[in-house]
């Protein structure tokens, strides 16, 4: 398997290990001087937050890709199997409809926050620097999320209900 195959195969993973092993390392500075000094490091707090948030957003393309969110199977699983394929095309309709408002409004708050120059607290960096990924993060969800439904649908299956079709 070629590189790049192997990167778009699994960079939201790559992604997390980056972000949560910078975290760690952060963490693990500031226990460091916060013990050595009795100071902390004031930016840890504000990297370390937006830190969680990109980490949650692309731990959620993994589970999309992997089928691992969430789902209420209760109901499906009592359905016929034809209203099981329809109640996939459903709540397939209904994520991707999310997915894309999520991304569509991250992608408005990204370009609100370019517009308006406001900074982050600690740093002073530009608080658009800590949005940008979270637009791709969503679209990312959302291309793992159909490559998941689209394997499901082709092997006759309602989301982990295995069968006949």
């Amino acid at each position: 398997m070629s590189l790049f195959m192997f990167l778009l195969r699994d960079a939201e993973k790559i992604i997390c290990a980056v972000i949560f092993l910078a975290m760690t390392l952060l963490g693990f500075a500031n226990v460091v001087v916060r013990y050595g000094t009795h100071y902390s490091l004031a930016a840890t707090e504000e990297l370390l937050t937006n830190g969680f948030l990109l980490l949650t957003i692309f731990g959620a393309a993994i589970a999309a890709r992997r089928g691992e969110h969430l789902a209420v199977e209760l109901v499906n699983d009592m359905l016929p199997r034809a209203l099981q394929r329809v109640v996939l095309l459903l709540s397939v309709a209904a994520s991707v409809t999310l997915l894309v408002l999520s991304a569509y409004f991250s992608w408005d708050a990204l370009q609100n926050l370019l517009s308006n120059g406001m900074r982050s607290y600690a740093l002073g960096i530009p608080a658009w620097y800590y949005q940008a990924a979270v637009p791709f993060g969503f679209a990312l969800i959302l291309i793992r999320y159909l490559q998941h439904a689209w394997e499901e649908w082709r092997k006759g299956h309602a989301f982990g209900v295995v069968g006949d079709v």
